[in-house]
């Protein structure tokens, strides 16, 4: 142990405190970059991706995407025309059908309604008979023959048609011969006599006429 040593045990050590007033300036100024510093900035840069990259991406291809639906749009419109033929060669077919059909039809009623008339004709032509038969003895006469009268023209406006005279060529579709003889008067087959007289109605022959039929000598 020295003499400094017991003099320090006897004695309290004073602290010693160093006081520096002057100030420090805390702001730093940025260093300026270097060559190798703007390298890889430049470097950073170039590697983030750029915004604007999709939007010409999408302007790029709407040109590319209108060739496409023009084919489509031709193809579609090509696809409505020939259904609009196919509607129309139906729609003219169908006319058609339903133009003959009402021709049919209208053809159909003619013949019944004839049929029909034709009908109730024949049930009077024996009528008929008895009056021509009256008025060749003379007795059609009186309120008898105005009836009679009357029924010829209602017969006659329903199209009753009478036919058988005396000196008619003879047609075997409209006469029907029950008797026959020769004749110098005559040049071809002629009805001479008359028993009954036919009838027709419009193109159809109710009933043919009963002649007697002279043949040239």
């Amino acid at each position: 142990m020295t003499a400094a040593d017991d003099e320090n045990d006897g004695q309290a050590t004073e602290r010693v405190v160093i006081r520096d007033r002057r100030k420090i300036d805390t702001k730093v100024e940025p260093k300026a970059p270097t060559a190798k510093g703007k390298a890889s900035v430049g470097a950073h840069r170039a590697a983030e991706p750029e915004e604007e990259a999709p939007k010409v991406e999408e302007e790029e291809s709407k040109p590319a995407d209108q060739p496409e639906e023009k084919p489509a749009l031709g193809a579609e419109l090509e696809a409505l025309r020939t259904e609009l033929d196919e509607r129309t060669h139906d729609l003219q077919r169908v006319t058609a059908e339903y133009a003959n059909y009402r021709k049919r039809v209208d053809r159909d009623r003619g013949a019944a309604a004839e049929l029909t008339t034709g009908t109730v004709l024949t049930s009077l032509l024996p009528v008929l008979d008895d009056i021509d038969r009256a008025r060749e003895h003379g007795d059609l006469a009186g309120p008898f023959a105005s009836v009679a009268e009357s029924l010829n023209t209602v017969t006659g406006k329903l199209g009753l048609v009478a036919f058988g005279e005396k000196g008619d060529p003879f047609d075997p579709n409209r006469h029907e011969a029950v008797a026959h003889l020769t004749s110098a008067d005559v040049t071809e087959p002629t009805c001479v006599e008359v028993m009954r007289r036919g009838y027709t109605l419009g193109e159809r022959l109710l009933r043919p006429a009963l002649v007697a039929v002279a043949d040239p000598e």
